[in-house]
């Protein structure tokens, strides 16, 4: 397995499309980024394997989406107005602003600026990192409003309404994908640290005495969904917080952390939230947040278990874990070992060439898979080109349509890792795709 820096990272998303720099023809706009046609496509697809995993599969677990825009209230509330804060220092001899916990100390003791290397610092002071705007004409503070710093508190403010919608009972969960903000002082390693994020959370309410169980049931279910996408066990760890690490409202946190190229770098957070949202919320509106069990008529407030993971960066852990080369023909080529389900494309449909013959039957074949996976259709340049192409965006399965498909109407497979190929008859395709590629409702490949 190739280890990718990433300047092969970047070039590989720039050049091929996963990601842009976002509005790049006009200089950049710092720490954002466009997901181009085939990052769009596979951000989906890590979405979607997400939910798939903690919704679909899953007959305790109910889903939500909350607005992005939300009241002053919640955020005060959540303790989010007073303590989520990083700490901030200003260089003043090169006028930098920087988190003074991410800063080395220099031979002195003293911290120094990573720009211009001065220990001329400001002391440091606490910088709230949420967004702040205002709703309607008037700005002013009875207009003040946030975009969501992250998604769970759309849970909290939503628990009662989904409760006595769902029907569910404790251990059941909530689960939400959707776009957060965070003012970040120094934003960077590409899309790993960015100022706005998608994020994928789940808050799991279950009985106050059985959280420490939850706790870690959710810490093993989250590590094996990552490597059962295909990141490889030894590119993962899980780090349990120090005390002092600790948010205002863990009782217990641990990180599901990947090697990126420049070191280990948080997914997921896994946290044991405890009833301390659901109190706030209740104290603060005024409403009982809580759960009676009409069996037993104990009442009382569900702890929450969450692990919350960011999208963004997990696709780019799964993208950097499937970078790899190899030697085909005598020829290096780079390719991408994606699972099928987080691949871009899933099969390529290319005719061997532009004639008029193969062009009907071409389409035809396309027609035939692409209610069935995602397709690509490619007849320019020469087939080991294409291939070479498809290998590089980590397309599994490529279809060859050839002269003597006109003949015999069959076309030739091409698996990714392998590079081996397979003549297949066309009213077989469709079952042999499937099954290659190991989509629900598949059936087995033939031998």
């Amino acid at each position: 397995m190739a280890t990718p820096d990433m300047e092969d990272i970047v070039r590989l998303c720039k050049q091929r499309g996963f990601v842009f720099p976002s509005a790049e023809i006009y200089g950049g706009f710092r720490s954002t980024y466009d997901y181009g046609p085939l990052g769009s496509l596979m951000l989906r697809n890590v979405k979607e394997a997400w939910w798939r995993s903690m919704v679909q599969l899953r007959d305790e677990v109910v889903g939500l989406d909350a607005a992005v825009l939300s009241s002053p209230r919640i955020w005060e509330a959540s303790g989010h107005l007073a303590n989520f804060t990083d700490p901030l220092v200003d260089c003043r001899n090169c006028n930098e602003r920087w988190r003074a916990d991410h800063l080395e100390p220099a031979e002195d003791g003293r911290l120094h600026c990573p720009n211009c290397g001065s220990t001329d610092l400001t002391e440091a002071r606490a910088f709230n990192l949420m967004f702040k705007t205002h709703v309607g004409p008037v700005e002013d503070e009875a207009n003040a409003a946030y975009l969501r710093p992250e998604t769970a508190q759309g849970h909290f403010v939503n628990f009662l309404s989904v409760l006595q919608t769902s029907r569910k009972r404790p251990p059941f969960g909530i689960a939400q994908i959707g776009k957060s903000f965070r003012n970040e002082i120094t934003p960077g390693n590409f899309v790993f640290r960015t100022r706005e994020f998608e994020q994928m959370e789940l808050e799991y309410f279950v009985p106050p005495a059985d959280a420490d169980e939850w706790f870690a049931y959710w810490c093993q279910e989250r590590m094996r969904w990552y490597v059962e996408l295909g990141i490889p066990a030894e590119l993962l760890r899980l780090r349990q917080h120090e005390r002092a690490e600790l948010s205002h409202y863990s009782a217990g946190t641990a990180d599901v952390e990947f090697r990126f190229p420049w070191g280990w770098g948080e997914l997921e957070g896994v946290a044991n939230r405890t009833d301390y949202d659901l109190r706030a919320h209740a104290e603060a509106s005024g409403t009982r947040l809580e759960y009676f069990d009409q069996a037993t008529g104990e009442r009382y407030v569900p702890y929450v278990i969450e692990p919350a993971a960011g999208a963004t960066r997990t696709m780019m852990a799964f993208l950097i874990a499937a970078f790899d080369s190899d030697e085909v023909g005598g020829e290096t080529r780079s390719l991408l070992r994606l699972d099928p389900r987080l691949a871009p494309y899933q099969v390529a449909v290319l005719p061997l060439s532009r004639k008029e013959t193969l062009v009907p039957v071409a389409r035809e074949v396309l027609g035939l898979l692409q209610p069935l996976a995602m397709c690509d259709y490619d007849e320019t340049q020469s087939i080991g080109r294409r291939y070479r192409r498809q290998d590089e965006i980590g397309t599994p399965l490529c279809v060859t349509v050839d002269f003597d498909s006109l003949e015999d109407r069959a076309v030739t497979i091409r698996d990714r890792d392998t590079t081996a190929q397979v003549r297949v008859p066309i009213d077989r395709l469709a079952a042999e795709v499937t099954g290659r590629l190991g989509l629900p409702g598949a059936v087995p490949p033939a031998q």
